[in-house]
């Protein structure tokens, strides 16, 4: 091995860059760990590699790394921050809400106002009324939640969870809300009707 030159103890060509006669040197390094003898001649190989690659660049035939030349200058680049990611809303979720229009909302909001209104000052003991009410507003849901996605199924199934939710709500919230705010003057079933004309104007106007 002492009668090769340095590109030959490393197992490179004379053209090779600067990272391959590296890689070279730690691989062998690697499998002569055990042999001093041999890693002497290795980094010995190496060093007269590098003193050639100098003498070559001082003659102007080769450009040598800054990292050959000034090992003490190398400063590592900072590591770029990756931006952080935008929170998104589930995709579940991107599909159910709406982007409405103003028509969208005042239309709807103009409705269950006025379904509302007549909930809140029909005459007593008129449940029929009450009732008639949220049957015209169970169809007005309907129809403006079909009108988006032309999806009738769907339409049907938001409105009747709303109608339920709005009602159950009403209902155990009315007794103890109705006792703090007396001046309401209300029956539990009006607070529920108007909770849920709230509620069914949400779900047209901002689900499709």
């Amino acid at each position: 091995m002492s009668d090769q030159n340095p590109y030959d103890k490393l197992g490179v060509s004379e053209e090779a860059s600067f990272d391959e006669i590296q890689d070279a040197r730690n691989r062998l390094f690697e499998q002569y760990s055990s042999d001093a003898k041999h890693l002497e001649v290795i980094e010995a190989a190496y060093d007269a590699i590098l003193m050639d690659r100098l003498r070559m660049r001082q003659e102007g035939k080769i450009k040598v790394p800054e990292r050959i030349r000034f090992p003490e200058l190398r400063v590592q680049s900072p590591l770029k921050e990756s931006p952080a990611p935008r929170e998104q809303s589930p995709a579940w979720l991107q599909r159910m809400l709406d982007k409405p229009s103003p028509a969208d909302i005042f239309l709807p909001g103009a409705w269950f106002l006025g379904l509302s209104s007549i909930s809140v000052f029909y005459p007593e003991g008129g449940d029929q009324v009450l009732q008639l009410a949220l049957v015209v507003g169970v169809g007005a849901s309907i129809y403006f939640l079909n009108r988006k996605e032309n999806k009738f199924g769907r339409a049907v199934l938001f409105t009747l969870v709303s109608l339920i939710i709005g009602l159950i709500t009403g209902g155990l919230v009315a007794g103890w809300l109705l006792l703090q705010i007396p001046f309401l003057n209300l029956s539990s079933n009006q607070f529920s009707s108007v909770l849920t004309f709230i509620l069914l104007w949400l779900v047209s106007s901002f689900l499709r």
